[in-house]
């Protein structure tokens, strides 16, 4: 990361910043991703743009960022603790029906039991 962004994005207080350079620059970020999400996940206290570049990411090429998709779940279950966002980003990522299919889906990824957990506590699964 260049030493112009490093600076620009020094005054990202929420991680809107950052979100709006990775929408913006999509593609062209790719090299710079991992820092980028590192910048946004260390200054999004609430997990809002933690949660949206998750689906942003999932939407663009889930396969080609899956790695960075992984970790921005990860963050946005540790920081929504009101659990504002985990209901978007669960149908976003895992499709409107995830519920129809919690057993399989929660026994092939961690971040989907996690977040099924918050959002359903008393289930089986």
């Amino acid at each position: 990361m260049d030493e112009e962004l490093k600076k620009r994005l020094s005054k990202d207080t929420d991680g809107l910043l950052t979100y709006e350079y990775i929408a913006n620059h999509i593609g062209l970020c790719d090299d710079i991703m991992d820092e980028l999400i590192a910048n946004m996940i260390s200054v999004d206290a609430s997990g809002q743009f933690v949660a949206s570049a998750a689906r942003y990411l999932a939407a663009i090429g889930s396969e080609a960022y899956a790695p960075q998709i992984s970790t921005l779940i990860a963050a946005a279950i540790d920081k929504d603790r009101e659990r504002k966002y985990l209901p978007d980003l669960i149908a976003g990522i895992w499709g409107a029906d995830y519920a129809d299919k919690a057993d399989s889906l929660s026994a092939a990824d961690d971040n989907f039991r996690r977040i099924y957990k918050r959002l359903h506590p008393s289930s089986l699964i």
